[in-house]
């Protein structure tokens, strides 16, 4: 099979099945990529381990953090758990929904389809949530500190110097 019929034959798999995760399957989401294919993923119980792509996915199908995947089991694993099956595209996982088998684990508390947070319309998922500290209060402290030294300079200065003759 020429790489162009595979690759069309694996978006379709992709974006046009709308499969429901089996007895022994795992809806999972991906927490980051660790390289080499693999994946580290949460369960909803809240277990994390690794995940691997098989090879009709990975040169055709990107994964990035915060993605749901349908996932196998593998019974002999210690690092990695399980093999990716399926990516659950928004479609997909809205299918899941409306048949009742999504984990209520990982439902959006935030957000309903109609309702679209606008703080939330621009935020890169490629980057890990992180608190930044106010660091402008730390810089106006030092300015303060900077102009009250300059301050004591212009006044040693202005005094006239006591020379004696």
């Amino acid at each position: 099979m020429s790489s162009a019929t595979k690759k069309k034959h694996v978006t379709e798999e992709v974006l046009n099945h709308y499969d429901l995760p089996q007895h022994n399957q795992l809806i999972v989401k991906v927490i980051a990529g660790r390289g080499n294919n693999l994946h580290e993923v949460v369960t909803p119980d809240g277990d994390n381990y690794l995940v691997s792509m098989p090879p009709k996915f990975r040169k055709w199908i990107w994964i990035k953090r915060g993605d749901y995947l349908i996932v196998d089991p593998i019974e002999e694993g210690n690092k990695v758990k399980a093999e990716i099956t399926s990516i659950l595209l928004k479609d997909q996982i809205k299918y899941i929904k409306d048949e009742g088998k999504w984990p209520p684990e990982f439902e959006d508390k935030n957000s309903t389809d109609e309702d679209i947070n606008s703080d939330q319309l621009f935020r890169n998922t490629n980057h890990r949530d992180q608190d930044i500290d106010d660091s402008s209060s730390s810089s106006e402290s030092d300015e303060e500190d900077n102009e009250e030294e300059a301050d004591d300079e212009e006044e040693e200065e202005d005094k006239p110097s006591q020379d004696s003759d």
